[in-house]
């Protein structure tokens, strides 16, 4: 890939410049190697630096306020100051290291819609500075992100678009300023139950984040939700993991009518540091309290059926909207109870989480 550009900044007869990429494709974690070509113009200049950048398309919100706009996420020097002579030729190998949490822009070879990313050139000389055009690059899953991306295949999620946002996820740890989602229509299976689903990785040398949010369709009782889950594991336990299985136990918990009011309780997944299984903390904390009244029905009846044998009756309305009313209450106190443990677990962790970033 090459661009070039003459660089107006300097008036007529100034340098130019074109970069060219020995290669245009990489994965996370990957270097890129090119030259950066200047050609001196007509006069005499000096060259104060000359700089390399990734680029990506991001989406912000701030207040109210919504956009989107490039955001420079690297910038390395590949030159200081020098002299290009009238008419000079002159070349500047580099390297450029990609980051491990780098967006992906192409899976399966096919480009993801709504996803931009480049390296562009700045050439500062006499105090101005001049930018190329951005030269797109393409990225391509890491094998313990494709191991992911297969299994979202092989379950029947069909590919929406791509995005990346300005910010940070809760309890994950972030070198970069954004994060991209990869959005998903769910499987035909759980249509009814969920409108999409989408996909985070965070990557580093030693282990890949998996976070999932799907879109929970609300019903005439409750209102639609967000449902997360998340993953921590070593590159090389998410190529053995069985992630069609683990997906599929969570969609199934996600997709339970298990709404109680409490959709609060959804809002984290469990951390698990050892990559043994989903983000289960936060479901089970929501969905424990939304089906109390179901375990209290289901306990109301057993106990009614079990006493009808010993009177005619079998107990007046009285009695029975007290039983219901006990056994409802019983219920939801020892679901508080559940999800205060599991919500003070997650804290817990946030908190070591944190004081370990903060110590290394």
């Amino acid at each position: 890939m090459v661009f070039k550009q003459l660089l107006g900044a300097f008036g007529v007869g100034g340098p130019s410049v074109e970069t060219v990429l020995n290669g245009s494709h990489g994965r996370p974690g990957d270097v890129l190697s090119g030259e950066v070509r200047i050609q001196g113009g007509d006069h005499d200049v000096e060259v104060q630096q000359v700089t390399v950048g990734l680029l990506t398309r991001t989406e912000y919100e701030h207040d109210d306020h919504e956009g989107a706009a490039d955001l420079e996420f690297y910038r390395g020097s590949v030159a200081g100051a020098f002299h290009l002579g009238a008419g000079q030729y002159h070349v500047i190998p580099f390297q450029l290291p990609l980051p491990w949490e780098l967006p992906l822009t192409e899976v399966y070879g096919q480009h993801l819609h709504g996803m931009a990313m480049g390296v562009r050139t700045d050439l500062a000389v006499a105090g101005a500075v001049d930018s190329g055009d951005l030269d797109p690059i393409s990225v391509s899953p890491l094998p313990s992100q494709q191991r992911v991306l297969d299994a979202f295949s092989a379950l029947g999620f069909q590919f929406k678009s791509a995005d990346v946002e300005q910010g940070h996820i809760a309890g994950v740890h972030q070198e970069l300023p954004f994060y991209q989602e990869i959005e998903f229509y769910a499987p035909p299976q759980f249509s009814g139950q969920i409108n999409e689903v989408e996909l985070t990785f965070v990557a580093s040398p030693h282990g890949l984040a998996v976070v999932l949010e799907a879109d929970r369709r609300g019903d005439i009782f409750t209102e639609g939700d967000d449902v997360y889950g998340r993953y921590h594991v070593s590159h090389d336990e998410a190529l053995h993991m069985a992630w069609e299985q683990e997906l599929q136990n969570w969609l199934h918990a996600v997709a339970a009518h298990l709404h109680g009011g409490h959709g609060a309780g959804y809002a984290h997944g469990h951390h698990d540091s050892h990559g043994g299984g989903p983000g289960w903390g936060g479901v089970a904390a929501g969905a424990v309290v939304g089906a109390a009244a179901g375990f209290a029905a289901g306990a109301v009846v057993n106990e009614l059926l079990d006493d009808g044998d010993e009177g005619e009756d079998g107990g007046d309305d009285d009695s029975f909207a007290a039983a219901i009313a006990d056994a409802q209450q019983q219920a939801i106190e020892d679901a508080y109870r559940q999800a205060a443990y599991e919500q003070a677990y997650e804290d817990a962790y946030e908190e070591a989480v944190e004081f370990f970033d903060e110590e290394v």
